[in-house]
């Protein structure tokens, strides 16, 4: 790093009234989930286009995920998805992941690619099957027992093709009834994110099919069920920060699943078709961070942020790194924003005063903060370079081809 150009960068913060120390406390305790499948073979419905090298086994999973970690500093935890990470024995799987500097974070149900799932799993009209995959709701809160997993991530492709397909009201009950069972199963130091999506694979409605539903099903369940925010689920022209604060002030915002999309499909890295949206969802948490009322600043810091994306074309680690490095580069521009201002702004009606205290801090070159505290963490100034310069992609080459997939 050049400390000429962090002195700039320094000197130009403090004459804007921010707090660089504070900025990179932050940005120090800021850490990022990734997910396991990420790193397998996995990619579209359309098409999974394997690779030489990528995991054969949740173990290898986690070996990935620790070399993003080691570099990046940012990634403790990794996601595991059920039956696609299954074991035998899911303390092996702590014990691995734990040796690696790592623990395992979210635990997802599968509940849409079994045969049985085809019209539906907790909202099917057949009992035997919403009981099988109402079980495997609950499989999945033993397997975070034993993983030492604080969040269930729950995601249901359920809902219908064509008008009369199925009941719509009859459907929500049955939902209701699945998350009930899950939720009194849980443990208190546990919590049911609930996500939702518009559409994909169900055409004619889904079951959970925006945030005010998945809002809805944990109100009714109870404080320890929240709502997952995944940027890649909403409507062309959803504004997804005003989404954020809204269940921020509901005390109801308990994760994200962070990718992107150009049209519909959410694959795409996170911040590469639109950085500005990344960057005012984190405005809007980083201005509750410091609100007065501590249930809102608690709601913050208990928010779970993760990756969710499904790298078909590129290769695996260097995908991951560059998604979490884009989370925390717009993280660190939404600190730089000086709220007193963009506060002031607004009070007098300075609309475009205001818009433009908030923009300014998303035109930011922040490299050489994000170096200074990459230097102050032991770490390399690129993570991405320092990834290339390694052996480890030519080591895992010795897997061969044919990896952990779908």
């Amino acid at each position: 790093m050049s400390d000429k150009a962090y002195m700039l960068f320094e000197e130009e913060q403090k004459q804007r009234g921010i707090d660089l120390e504070h900025v990179k406390a932050k940005l120090k305790q800021f850490k990022i989930e990734t997910p396991s499948w990420g790193y397998g073979d996995s990619g579209t419905r359309f098409k999974v286009f394997q690779k030489v090298g990528v995991p054969r086994t949740p173990f290898e999973k986690l070996e990935d995920a620790a070399v993003v970690h080691r570099l990046t500093g940012l990634c403790p935890s990794v996601a595991i998805h059920i039956p696609w990470d299954h074991v035998d024995d899911y303390g092996k799987l702590k014990s691995h992941a734990e040796s690696l500097g790592l623990s395992i974070g979210a635990v997802n149900p599968n509940l849409f690619q079994d045969d049985d799932y085809m019209l539906g799993s907790v909202t099917n009209s057949d009992p035997s099957i919403r009981r099988k995959a109402t079980d495997h709701l609950l499989e999945c809160v033993d397997i975070a027992k034993e993983t030492g997993s604080r969040d269930l991530s729950l995601w249901f492709a359920d809902g219908t093709n064509y008008p009369g397909q199925g009941d719509i009201r009859q459907r929500k009950h049955w939902m209701l009834e699945a998350l009930t069972e899950m939720y009194r199963a849980m443990t208190a130091d546990m919590r049911m994110l609930i996500e939702y999506k518009a559409f994909e694979p169900a055409f004619y409605h889904t079951d959970i099919a925006d945030w005010g539903m998945a809002y809805n099903y944990a109100q009714k369940l109870g404080p320890q069920a929240e709502v997952l925010v995944d940027t890649g689920h909403h409507l062309p022209g959803a504004n997804i920060e005003h989404i954020v604060a809204y269940l921020i002030d509901e005390k109801r915002l308990g994760g994200f699943h962070f990718n992107s999309y150009k049209y519909a499909d959410d694959d795409l890295i996170v911040g590469s078709m639109n950085p500005y949206e990344l960057f005012l969802i984190f405005y809007q948490i980083v201005l509750a961070a410091n609100d007065a009322d501590e249930s809102i600043r608690d709601t913050v810091e208990k928010i779970a942020f993760m990756i969710d994306q499904s790298h078909n074309i590129e290769q695996k680690i260097p995908a991951m790194i560059r998604s979490v490095l884009n989370v925390q580069t717009q993280y660190a521009k939404a600190l730089l924003i000086n709220h007193e201002e963009v506060a002031e702004a607004a009070e007098r009606g300075d609309v475009l005063g205001a818009e433009d205290a908030v923009r300014r801090a998303f035109e930011f070159d922040v490299t050489p903060l994000l170096h200074a505290v990459r230097e102050e963490k032991g770490l390399p100034i690129d993570p991405m370079k320092a990834y290339q310069a390694s052996n480890y992609a030519t080591e895992i080459l010795a897997r061969g081809k044919g990896g952990a997939s779908w």
